[in-house]
């Protein structure tokens, strides 16, 4: 997969965990790029220890992959970060 697809795929993802994980999240459109490009890499490496191939291209299955990596790295963050009062 190209670089233009990963950016493409992660920014889709980023903003898609973004809209599903409850709480507040870091930063904004560079934020949501690197979760759902690091997210896209988890879901690949997940999908790939299960069997099956990770994301291949700009298709439903590929951002559906980066989308499940997205939302596990968005719960381990706010896992690690806890409740935080303003």
């Amino acid at each position: 997969m190209g670089i233009i697809s990963w950016l493409v795929v992660g920014l889709i993802a980023g903003a898609l965990a973004k809209m599903v994980v409850p709480g507040r999240e870091p930063g904004g459109f560079l934020a949501t790029l690197a979760i759902g490009v690091v997210g896209a890499i988890l879901g690949g490496w997940l999908w790939n220890m299960m069997g099956y191939s990770g994301a291949s291209g700009i298709n439903f299955g590929s951002i559906l992959v980066a989308f499940v990596g997205s939302v596990v790295l968005l719960v381990a963050y706010h896992a690690m970060t806890g409740r935080r009062r303003v």
